[in-house]
Parts: C-alpha cells; sequence; structure tokens
C-alpha cells in the first residue's frame, strides 16, 4: 500500500472549510490529520470532505478550542483519544489502517507566551502534557506507527528564522526542545520530514503578526510527522507546502506531508 499523509493546524475547520476542501481536490493526500478544528465533532463539515472522497473520519472535538481529525480515504477505525496530563482538552485521536499502520494526530498545547510554569500555567501544561507523552511511549512502545500534529515545538536551530533571538521565546526554549526531545527519545520516533529535508531553514508557521509573513520569513516548524523505525524507511517524498499559507484568509500554518510505501 502507498498513500500520502498530510498534517495541517486548520485553526478552525469551519471557517477554513473551503480551505480544506480546496487541499484535498489539489493535493488529494489519502489521509489528513487536522489540529484546532476548534468544531465539536458533530458540527464539523463532514459532507463536503465526503464528497471529495474522504468517508473516513475519527475526531475529537470542542467548542471554539483545540480539536483533532483525520479524515481519510482509506478505511481506519479509532484506537484511541488519550487525554494527556488531564487537561480535558481534545488534543489527540489514533487510528489503525487496514494495514496495521496507527497514526497518532497530536496538537501539543501551545504554552501561553511567558516560559515560565510559577508565572505562566499554560506552559506548565504543555511540558505536563509532553511529560505524559513520554511516559505513554515508555510504557507501551509503539510500532508500526504515525506520529503527526502541531507539536508547537521548532526543536533545531534551523527549524527557526534565528536561534539566537528566539531561546527565551515559547516553541524554541531549551525546556521545551528537551522534553520533546523525551518524547522522541522514548518512542524511537523518526524525524520523517528532517530525514528527507536535513539541512537547511525550514518552518511551517508564520505569525498572523507579521503584515508581509512572506517576506519576513520569520517561521518556525512546528509542524511534525514522525514514525517508529520499522516503518520510516518506508517513508519518502516529504514536503511543506509554503503557498497555502498565502491562501485567501489561511491558517497561519502550512500543510506538511509525506508519502509511505507500505
Amino acid at each position: 500500500m502507498t498513500f500520502t499523509l498530510a498534517t495541517w493546524n486548520i485553526n478552525s475547520v469551519r471557517l477554513r472549510e473551503a480551505l480544506v476542501a480546496r487541499l484535498l481536490e489539489e493535493e488529494s493526500p489519502d489521509i489528513l490529520c487536522l489540529q484546532e478544528c476548534k468544531s465539536p465533532v458533530e458540527k464539523i463539515p463532514r459532507e463536503r470532505f465526503e464528497a471529495l472522497g474522504y468517508r473516513h473520519m475519527i475526531a475529537r472535538g470542542q467548542k471554539g478550542y483545540n480539536g483533532v481529525a483525520i479524515l481519510s480515504k482509506l478505511p481506519i477505525r479509532e484506537v484511541s483519544a488519550l487525554d494527556h496530563a488531564d487537561l480535558g482538552h481534545a488534543r489527540h485521536v489514533s487510528g489503525q489502517l487496514e494495514n496495521g499502520v496507527t497514526i497518532h494526530n497530536y496538537y501539543v498545547p501551545a504554552g501561553g507566551d511567558v516560559p515560565d510554569r510559577e508565572a505562566n500555567v499554560k506552559f506548565g501544561q504543555k511540558l505536563d502534557y509532553l511529560t505524559a507523552m513520554r511516559d505513554a511511549f515508555r510504557a507501551e512502545r509503539p510500532e508500526k506507527a504515525i506520529l503527526v500534529g502541531d507539536l508547537n515545538i521548532a526543536p533545531r536551530e534551523d527549524d527557526v528564522w534565528s536561534h539566537r533571538q528566539l531561546l527565551k521565546v515559547v516553541s524554541h526554549t531549551p525546556v521545551e526542545v528537551a522534553h520533546l526531545g523525551e518524547t522522541q527519545e522514548a518512542g524511537s520516533w523518526v524525524d520523517v520530514t528532517r530525514s528527507h529535508i536535513p539541512e537547511g531553514q525550514l518552518y511551517s508557521w508564520w505569525s498572523y503578526r507579521s503584515p508581509d509573513w512572506d517576506k519576513a520569513d520569520k517561521g518556525r516548524r512546528l509542524d511534525h510527522v514522525w514514525a517508529t523505525p520499522d516503518i520510516a524507511g518506508a517513508a519518502h517524498s516529504s514536503r511543506i507546502l509554503r503557498p497555502v499559507r498565502g491562501w485567501e484568509q489561511p491558517s497561519d500554518h502550512a500543510p506538511v506531508l509525506a508519502t509511505f510505501d507500505l
């Protein structure tokens, strides 16, 4: 089986329904994992996506916040929807394809603006969430699995526009990078995107605050595709669809894609 998987923080699936449909029409990934859907599951515009061939959906939702969904052309059955750190947030759903591959779709907490657990509850929640992810992978090491989503951390120096200037900015602080590294190591996850694009600046997010995001190019790679070692070698053709960030009324994230021959 060969399939292409895409992950995209859509920043409201109902507001950007037309953009999701455009991506499905133009790129036609077999599987699309969405984060920050900001919608109860029953209000996700499923009919439009079904009409484009995405007849299978598993999701967890909340009104106005968080939310994750997996749209698939391929049959997929729900495996789990974990509430790491007991936050009561819709931040994870996983499903299994008929070939036995499990797909985890994650939306890690952003962490607020102040990188200090004592001064900022949200930052503490982010670290606790990552710790819980790590512990889950240590308890049951994943096999034949893919993990995607907005992990809200740019781990490498070349995953941000300025390593020096962002060392004290949430998403690139050493403590966050260390937590993400422990989570990745706990599952022996392979960073598929960087396996295929090992060198150079690489971003998937550009702030709405920039009046000319494309020219300024102050981006961060917050969105990731990982795979367990037993299937990571089957992945190829990773790419980030930067032009999507320039669509009308866009999300501040661009989709990240990879193809797997399994």
